[in-house]
């Protein structure tokens, strides 16, 4: 995961243009991707797909000629969607044009203006600082006409037709927590789901953030319904976190799957939050048109962390621990997704007799016999077709995964049936 992001940092994406389309093409490398074109001025509900965006060559020139800030050497540097400029000024005419962090006087910002026909590089506020009076060559090699926006999709079929939405945005440059983190790692979880059978359909989407997600929705409308379960992944590589965001509904499945995971990650630093409208395109799948069950799932919550959009989100900011990390835990939600069940005790009346059945000497070593007895008896109690076994792992505040075992144990014993 960790080499495919390092592999397409030096990539120039925006919520068009090639930088996204060479994205999708190294993601097809990996899985069949089905790749999208939806054309410039195409309604989406209240949204048009802008004109597409392509970028060559940006730089700033001083008066000896020297290229002082470069897009070669960051594509931070340039505004996203900066339109075409090739002009001499003054330096109180430039500086109308840069963007600087003061509190932060060493990086470069991410800035856009995607709707908003102008253009403006971005720099440090330290070199800012020692711009001299004189004048600049400005020079943006863009183009800003007629095109598309480009989206991918994987269908992964299960047994059912109930669908898993797994979302990544693809429209940020070269930052690595956001988002390249995310769409590496959806990129290795659909490849792994694929080489295996899955009760549920799974539905990986990488597109452009917000235009992306409301185009999925508005070309695909019919397919809602059959979406149970959802989430939007975004800044996975780091340490930080993790942070859930709930879906608009709250108390959705996937809401308690993922809460349930976090309270078992060993992480102190977890943290769960109510749904809000404002972060990825989770608010776009849970709009109330669609209300869907879908969550947002972070390490360092956007916005928060200090390195968000800026230069400092780089390749060293990231980690490959994290990542794997990150992936293991979102395969912990997967497996309780595909593995709930609601048994009934098929022997209600009192507890039945473990030890003749064997149950006891079957419960493990001498470490973990104690929680597994807890388990199973938790499981009798509780297995009334009324609770799944995620509520029976809630409730007795044990690890999902020991409540599944236990409850195959038990229902291979037949004390249990679905």
């Amino acid at each position: 995961m960790y080499g495919f992001a390092s592999r397409l940092f030096p990539l120039c994406r925006s919520i068009s243009g090639d930088g996204v389309r060479q994205t999708l093409k190294a993601i097809q490398s990996h899985i069949p991707l089905d790749i999208h074109e939806v054309p410039s001025g195409t309604d989406v509900f209240d949204w048009t797909i802008p004109k597409e965006w392509n970028i060559r060559d940006a730089y700033i020139k001083n008066a000896k000629g020297e290229r002082i800030v470069d897009f070669k050497k960051s594509n931070l540097h340039l505004l996203n969607y900066s339109i075409p400029v090739h002009k001499k000024l003054s330096l109180d005419e430039l500086k109308k044009h840069l963007i600087t962090l003061p509190d932060q006087p060493d990086l470069i910002p991410y800035r856009t203006s995607y709707y908003k026909e102008t253009w403006g590089f971005c720099l440090s506020h330290h070199q800012f600082e020692q711009l001299d009076d004189e004048i600049y060559e400005v020079f943006i090699d863009s183009s800003l006409e007629n095109g598309s926006l480009s989206y991918g999709e994987y269908l992964l079929k299960g047994e059912t037709d109930d669908e898993v939405l797994l979302s990544a945005h693809t429209c940020h440059p070269s930052l690595a927590n956001d988002n390249l983190s995310g769409i590496a790692l959806l990129t290795f979880l659909a490849k792994h789901l694929s080489k295996t059978r899955q009760k549920l359909t799974y539905r990986f989407i990488f597109a452009p953030g917000t235009i992306g997600s409301i185009t999925w929705l508005a070309r695909n409308e019919e397919k809602v319904k059959n979406i149970k379960h959802g989430i939007a992944l975004s800044c996975v590589g780091d340490g930080g976190g993790p942070v859930y965001k709930r879906s608009r509904q709250g108390d959705a499945f996937i809401d308690k799957a993922i809460e349930h995971v976090l309270d078992h990650c060993g992480k102190s630093t977890a943290i769960v939050e109510d749904f809000s409208p404002y972060g990825y395109d989770e608010r776009q799948y849970c709009s109330p048109g669609f209300n869907l069950a879908v969550g947002l799932f972070e390490r360092g919550k956007h916005g928060v962390f200090p390195e968000y959009h800026t230069s400092a989100d780089n390749l060293d900011f990231i980690k490959p621990q994290h990542l794997e990390d990150s992936y293991q835990m979102i395969c912990q939600v997967i497996n309780i997704i595909e593995k709930d069940e609601f048994y009934i005790n098929t022997n209600p009346k009192c507890e039945p007799q473990l030890g003749k059945r064997g149950l006891y000497s079957a419960m493990g070593g001498e470490n973990d016999r104690v929680e597994r007895q807890m388990a199973m008896l938790w499981i009798l109690n509780q297995a009334d077709g009324s609770n799944s076994l995620l509520d029976i792992a809630i409730r007795s505040k044990q690890p999902f995964a020991l409540i599944q075992e236990v409850a195959s144990l038990l229902e291979a014993h037949e004390l249990l049936k679905i």
